[in-house]
């Protein structure tokens, strides 16, 4: 016998009972059948794992499955268990199963019990001081862990049959009631999504904002293009490309493109219409910097220079620098001036799979670092001349985001988005003026469904 009033977290009411759960239930921690036997699997029972636990209080099927063999020989768990994670991220994830089957050895299962409704243990086992028990019980490690000693050890608050009963069917109807709340939000989550992409769609084609006659022509943009080019050029921050590409309208209404001495009818490359008074131009012909690839860096514990990598592009319309690591100074030589991220830099993952052709933009109140930033060799940057607004060439290029996402190359394993399938994009160019008025149209209207997204939290 030993006191444990110091654990005991509040007081029941009268007619409740405290007890461990390892008292009040038979608790198993699941297995994996032996993988190198086919015979054990099949499609005859569920074989839960801690994803499939997504679907919480409607846990029907799983995504993997095992043969009846595999059933037979595994830790069978009943129709109506309890399941909870207990290793990783997800630890205390609970769902509750409709059809039996067996589990991993990241799950424990509570088996249904005659005295205990089962929809009261998984209401009580998703209550913030379950999941709070669950946490503190864990291992303090990089995997947390909650083995099935201390998981059996957890406090379960014991109400009389009938008061389980009335708890479920309260449960229930909130259930139900916050289920409806929750489609809403999705459902009000998916509309923002697909406005989001339908403002960057509408920019790009002239049709976000009306145009005005007195914005300066095209012609006259492509001659400041024309003139900083040479400049860089000059300081030898650029080569100069002697098959550079050159898009106009001909006498005939239709676009050519002349590379060289040649040129070539590209009407049906375009992918569609623009204003009169906007050009296309290749990507390639709107950077200040030669389209490629990071270096690949070496680290250090600490440094003033921190790496960009593709994990710090996280955001919808930004990056996270606290994610990057330091670099190690002794190479700095391999970075020239104009290697360093600048302040309106498109950032593209390049490489990888999930989050290729994920575009993110650089600004220094990303920064709070307040260090220099190199990118490395799993990330592209596209910087613009100064005529060409930063936040309108990310613009376009976030609208390409899905496109770009299919672009890759290479191995299932490792995609890359080659420089030169960026640089060989079409990108449709407004006067400067518009460009900017476009600029501050999508960044209001972004910011307003950022508003009606965080009321949704």
């Amino acid at each position: 016998m030993k006191c444990i009033q110091d654990e005991i977290p509040f007081e029941v009411p009268e007619g409740w009972e405290w007890s461990r759960l390892g008292s009040a239930f038979f608790t198993i921690t699941g297995s994996t059948p032996y993988t190198k036997d086919t015979s054990l699997y099949g499609t005859d029972y569920p074989f839960y794992k801690p994803s499939d636990l997504n679907a919480g209080f409607y846990v029907y099927t799983s995504e993997d499955t095992v043969s009846e063999k595999g059933y037979q020989t595994g830790r069978i768990l009943p129709k109506y268990s309890v399941l909870v994670t207990c290793i990783g991220a997800t630890i205390g994830k609970t769902g509750y199963i409709r059809n039996s089957g067996i589990c991993n050895q990241q799950i424990n299962a509570i088996l249904p019990c005659e005295f205990l409704i089962p929809e009261y243990t998984y209401f009580c086992m998703c209550s913030e001081f379950e999941q709070v028990q669950i946490l503190k019980k864990s291992s303090s490690t990089t995997l947390p862990i909650l083995n099935k000693s201390k998981f059996d050890n957890l406090l379960f608050p014991v109400p009389p049959q009938s008061e389980q009963l009335m708890i479920v069917k309260k449960a229930n109807k909130l259930f139900q009631f916050t289920n409806i709340i929750q489609t809403e939000k999705d459902s009000l989550q998916e509309v923002i999504i697909a406005a989001k992409s339908k403002i960057l769609d509408l920019a790009i084609r002239g049709k976000l904002i009306p145009q005005d006659p007195n914005d300066e022509p095209a012609s006259v943009l492509l001659e400041r293009i024309r003139k900083e080019k040479e400049e860089l050029i000059k300081q030898g921050k650029i080569k100069k490309n002697k098959k550079e590409s050159v898009i106009f309208k001909g006498e005939d209404n239709s676009y050519y493109e002349k590379v060289g001495n040649e040129a070539t009818y590209i009407d049906e490359k375009l992918p569609y219409v623009i204003p009169d008074t906007w050009t296309w131009m290749r990507l390639e012909n709107c950077c200040a910097k030669e389209i490629r690839r990071g270096k690949s860096p070496k680290y250090a514990e600490k440094s003033n220079v921190l790496v960009f990598a593709q994990k710090c592009n996280t955001k919808y319309n930004g990056i996270d620098i606290n994610l990057g690591q330091y670099l190690d100074e002794t190479i700095l030589k391999r970075y020239p001036a104009d290697e360093y991220m600048q302040n309106g830099d498109v950032v593209i993952n390049s490489t990888g799979m999930g989050t290729l052709g994920r575009v993110g933009f650089y600004r220094n109140i990303n920064n709070t670092s307040g260090l220099s930033v190199v990118p490395d060799s799993h990330v592209t940057i596209i910087r613009g001349f100064s005529c060409i607004q930063s936040s309108y060439l990310y613009a376009f290029m976030k609208a390409h985001q899905k496109e770009l996402e299919k672009k890759g190359e290479g191995s299932t394993n490792q995609k890359e988005l080659k420089p030169l399938t960026l640089k060989e994009m079409l990108v449709p160019i407004p006067p400067l003026s518009e460009q900017k008025r476009i600029s501050e149209a999508i960044e209001n209207a972004i910011k307003y469904l950022a508003t009606i997204e965080k009321s949704l939290n």
